[in-house]
C-alpha cells in the first residue's frame, strides 16, 4: 500500500488489509473462510482488495486464487460439519421452536435439495448469503464429501477469479468492483431461475405427453 493508504482504510477493508499484511495471502484465505461462517463480512469488498494488494507486490495474484479458495472450501466444510452433526431431526425440532418457522419448512427444504443440490452448491458459491447456508442442508443431507467439497471449490474458483482479478487489474480503483458485484449476483440468480424454470417445464411436458396421446 502506498504511504496513508492503509490509514483511510476503516472497517472490513481495514481488518483485511492488515490480516493480508501480517499473513501474506494465507491471509486472504484466511478472510474469506471467515465470510464464509460469518455472512455480514462482504467477499465483494474483501476480494477485489486481495487482488489490489497482489498487484503492489505483497503476494503473487495466482497464489491469492489459490488461497482465497482454500479458505472459501475450509469456511463451507466447517457448515457442512455442522449440518452432518445437527442431522434433519434436530433441525426440525430447532425449526418447530422459532418463529415462523415449522418442521414442514425442513422437510420441504430436503425435498428441495435432493432435486437441485449440486446445482445449488455450485451456483451458491455466487450469491451472498446463500453461499454459506448452502452448505447445512448439503450436511444434513449427506452429499458425497468429496463431490461437495468439489462443487465448492469450483463454483467458489470462479467467483474468486472474478474479483480477485478485476481488483488486480483496477489496482487503486478496486473499489469500482464493488458497485458491479450486484450486477454480477442478479445474472447468477437468474441464471438459477432459469435452470429451474426448464427443469420444471421438462417435467411438467414429460408427464402431459403420455396423457395427451
Amino acid at each position: 500500500m502506498e504511504p496513508g493508504a492503509e490509514g483511510e482504510l476503516g472497517g472490513v477493508a481495514g481488518w483485511a488489509v492488515d490480516l493480508m499484511e501480517r499473513l501474506g495471502s494465507p491471509g486472504a484465505g484466511l478472510a474469506i473462510a471467515l465470510e464464509n461462517l460469518f455472512p455480514p463480512l462482504p467477499s465483494e469488498l474483501i476480494l477485489p482488495l486481495a487482488g489490489f494488494t497482489a498487484s503492489r507486490g505483497t503476494f503473487g495474484l495466482v497464489e491469492v486464487l489459490v488461497w482465497t479458495t482454500v479458505g472459501s472450501v475450509v469456511g463451507a466444510v466447517a457448515l457442512y460439519l455442522l449440518g452432518r452433526v445437527l442431522g434433519a431431526a434436530r433441525l426440525k425440532r430447532i425449526a418447530d421452536k422459532l418463529p415462523l418457522t415449522s418442521a414442514d419448512d425442513v422437510v420441504r427444504a430436503e425435498g428441495w435439495f435432493a432435486r437441485h443440490g449440486s446445482k445449488a452448491v455450485f451456483f451458491g458459491r455466487m450469491i451472498p448469503v446463500f453461499r454459506s447456508l448452502i452448505s447445512i442442508p448439503a450436511g444434513v443431507e449427506r452429499m458425497s464429501p468429496v463431490r461437495f467439497v468439489a462443487l465448492t471449490a469450483a463454483g467458489s474458483g470462479i467467483w474468486n477469479t472474478v474479483f480477485v482479478v478485476a481488483g488486480y487489474l483496477l489496482g487503486e480503483n478496486w473499489m469500482l468492483v464493488e458497485r458491479y458485484a450486484e450486477v454480477f449476483q442478479l445474472l447468477v440468480l437468474l441464471a438459477v431461475v432459469a435452470a429451474v424454470a426448464v427443469f420444471v417445464y421438462r417435467r411438467v411436458r414429460s408427464r402431459v405427453a403420455p396423457t395427451a396421446g
